[in-house]
């Protein structure tokens, strides 16, 4: 009996040694009194941005496909292996953007996020070809029927279809063969944007009649030839097609822009928008059902304009943010969080940041964290007092998790339970973020 009681105590001993040594409490300080958050912005605040003025607007583009000759694992809900035939093949789309003294260039892939590792890779792969960019922007379609192989690290094998150096060596490739491409292309072009209602198509996954991001916001790219590219964003999740799905696929935002390109467009790029607790209002999720609903999309994007402006001034504005954050939040209950060593373990280092750039009066805004539409109305109307047409996008090379609001943090829901990486405070730090970028924008026009 002795020997089963010390057993006990070593084994319950042993048990809390490594409760202690992976589990601490969530740190619900106020985010305001954290260092990070006045440095943060105060690194804002002193921050120069590189502009120029040109003649003119120069744009090219270019796309490559990126499809593996093997299949690769699917990424998106949960594990599910290899894709077992491809739906659509996956593609890597290059649109550059010159003044003629400032080279922007966006790099657009069909795949959930960009890993930082990826991003990282892409960055050199451009270094070692010769290009020269003042700014490249990283977007992603957030396809949760895409290909993964390009996430090294623990969490990256389990559940992102880990690191396959064959798959990583092709992105890289495409991605430089796009831009290449994409800047030999350039020629002059008149930009446009154009925003347009979709609220049909889109709700607040969460909250039942939640506020939400009902806006289609799109660059018109147009050459005196007639051809035109379509640069677009839009808030719903691309999770249309069924989680028991085995085709490789872009989604919804893949259906669209072939669309797109059937009937106006030589070449259509959708990046992400403000996904975060958005959903996609698709009546089924077979292929046909997401098609019907990207035809939907597609005529209400043709029919229906809300807004629209022309832009002349080939002023080109440019910065990055780096934007401290507080120590890993992923939690395992309302009070406990595994320790950040863990979570560095598993996850990896996801440094945060803004990529901005504004050309002419159109500002673009593009985020590490999965932001939440939910802020964008408030946004939108501070840009437009500075007289400012605000793009916002997510996925730009590296991935903190969501960025909700902070009165659902203590919910149970998954985006703010297990993908709320950083907590608690985002919401309100993220938000006051970009709306004081914003008005720093206004005072440099």
């Amino acid at each position: 009996m002795s020997r089963l009681l010390k057993f006990l105590a070593y084994f319950l001993g042993a048990l809390l040694l490594i409760a202690v040594a992976t589990i601490t409490t969530v740190d619900r300080k106020p985010i305001q009194e954290q260092d990070f958050f006045q440095e943060t912005f105060n690194r804002l605040d002193t921050s120069s941005w590189s502009s120029s003025q040109g003649e003119a607007w120069l744009a090219g583009w270019a796309k490559e496909n990126v499809t593996p000759d093997q299949p690769a694992e699917l990424v998106g809900y949960a594990p599910r292996g290899p894709y077992e035939f491809v739906q659509d093949s996956s593609l890597v789309k290059a649109l550059t953007l010159s003044n003629g003294k400032t080279q922007l260039a966006w790099l657009n892939f069909e795949l959930l996020i960009v890993h930082p590792f990826l991003a990282d890779q892409v960055r050199e792969g451009v270094k070692k070809s010769g290009l020269k960019l003042d700014q490249l922007i990283f977007t992603a379609t957030h396809t949760h029927s895409g290909m993964g192989g390009y996430m090294p690290g623990f969490l990256g094998d389990l559940a992102f279809g880990g690191y396959d150096a064959r798959v990583v060596d092709l992105l890289v490739r495409q991605s430089v063969s796009a831009l290449k491409q994409a800047i030999a292309a350039q020629d002059t072009v008149s930009i446009s944007y154009r925003k347009t209602n979709a609220p049909d198509h889109v709700s607040n996954r969460f909250i039942k009649d939640g506020p939400y991001d009902p806006f289609v916001r799109q660059l018109i790219f147009s050459r005196k030839d007639g051809k035109k590219a379509l640069f677009l964003t839009y808030s719903a999740h691309a999770t249309c097609l069924s989680s028991k799905f085995m085709g490789l696929s872009g989604d919804y935002p893949k259906f669209l822009t072939q669309n797109l390109e059937k009937r106006e467009y030589d070449f259509a790029l959708y990046a992400a928008g403000t996904v975060g607790s958005h959903r996609p209002m698709a009546k089924g999720n077979s292929p046909e059902k997401v098609q019907e609903y990207a035809a939907s999309l597609d005529s209400v994007i043709w029919l229906r304009m809300t807004n629209f402006a022309s832009n002349k001034l080939p002023k080109v504005s440019h910065s990055r943010l780096d934007i401290g954050l507080r120590e890993p939040h992923l939690r395992v209950s309302d009070r406990l969080r595994i320790r950040p060593w863990v979570f560095h373990q598993l996850v990896g280092k996801m440094p945060a940041y803004f990529d901005i750039t504004q050309i002419g009066n159109i500002f673009m805004i593009s985020s590490s964290g999965e932001l939440s539409g939910v802020f964008y109305e408030e946004w939108e109307k501070l840009a437009q007092s500075q007289g400012l047409k605000l793009i916002v996008t997510v996925f730009n090379g590296s991935y903190i998790g969501y960025i909700t609001p902070d009165e659902l943090y203590n919910e149970h829901y998954h985006e703010v339970r297990e993908m709320n990486w950083f907590g608690p405070g985002n919401g309100y730090y993220f938000d006051q973020l970009i709306k004081k970028t914003i008005q720093k924008a206004g005072q440099q026009n």
